[in-house]
């Protein structure tokens, strides 16, 4: 995790914000451009998603060390919305961001090899190295066990990283997740194997390349979670629309502010409802939550220091 925790050493702010655009979002002003050049298209949702994205990326780019595109909603809109997910990849790291693909991956042998390559590593054409998306860093689910997650660690370079879904922050986890195997719980077996997949990848900040999702809603975990994996990087959703506020995310965060990056994606994607914006200034809008968002978060964690 070296990349992302310099990343925010730079910008003081653990925060990333989530891309995922729906045409909810996005202003009527914008999509009447895209719709009028291509029709009520999938073409022109995309095109439409993707003008907002860059807006977004160049209002925070300054002050937010990293962006986390969910596949989903680019997949909902076929090759077009893959095909913006992949710009949008690169026009972030253009910016100087750390790009976490959120597509929480999942399978075993050659299929997870596909995976790997396809978001973390690069593919060869007759011979020719190429990167498919070029992401930093993937979400992955570990149920399957070793064989999940194996491929990605032979395809990683020392600059990306991985996390795990742990202990999720959707209201049914605990049906599953809080299950006991012998005295621990199942996020806590898998928490453990973060750590044991990760041994060996430990950067100069103590993480390792090998990170674990565990959710701002499950603060009690959270902070259970953090004593129990000294060396796992945390990505934590459920901050502001799902419910997680500041304190609730604390417990992710070691004695220098690090440890933990807090994802915040409707919240910032559409604050310019919540002011009762036009849409016009919606980058603007998003740029002062987002750094609302950082002075929330820092406030109640340890100075932020490498």
């Amino acid at each position: 995790m070296k990349k992302l925790i310099e990343k925010i050493i730079q910008t003081k702010n653990p925060t990333v914000v989530g891309l995922d655009p729906t045409l909810d979002y996005i202003p009527q002003y914008l999509k009447q451009k895209y719709f009028e050049e291509y029709g009520y298209t999938l073409k022109g949702a995309a095109k439409a998603y993707y003008a907002f994205n860059k807006k977004i990326i160049n209002a925070i780019c300054d002050i937010v060390p990293a962006v986390k595109p969910q596949c989903a909603y680019y997949e909902a809109l076929g090759w077009q919305g893959m095909k913006t997910l992949a710009k949008t990849i690169q026009y972030a790291r253009s910016k100087g961001m750390y790009v976490i693909t959120d597509g929480k991956r999942n399978d075993i042998g050659s299929t997870m090899q596909a995976y790997a390559t396809a978001h973390l590593g690069q593919i060869s054409v007759d011979g020719v190295q190429t990167p498919a998306f070029g992401a930093d860093a993937l979400t992955v689910n570990g149920y399957l066990g070793t064989d999940g997650i194996s491929p990605l660690l032979s395809v990683m370079n020392e600059d990306q990283g991985i996390f795990v879904l742990v202990k999720t922050s959707n209201p049914s986890s605990g049906e599953l997740q809080d299950q006991k195997i012998g005295e621990n719980s199942v996020y806590a077996v898998m928490g453990d194997m973060c750590e044991k997949w990760g041994e060996g990848s430990i950067d100069p900040y103590g993480y390792s390349q090998v990170g674990a999702v565990v959710g701002a809603t499950y603060p009690q975990q959270l902070g259970e979670l953090r004593r129990r994996l000294p060396h796992t990087f945390f990505l934590v959703p459920g901050y502001g629309a799902q419910g997680g506020g500041a304190k609730d995310v604390a417990g992710a965060f070691d004695e220098n502010g690090l440890g933990g990056i807090v994802n915040s994606s409707r919240a910032i994607l559409t604050a310019w409802k919540k002011e009762g914006s036009d849409g016009v200034d919606f980058a603007e809008t998003a740029r002062r939550e987002a750094l609302r968002m950082k002075e929330d978060i820092i406030s109640v964690i340890a100075p932020i220091k490498g």
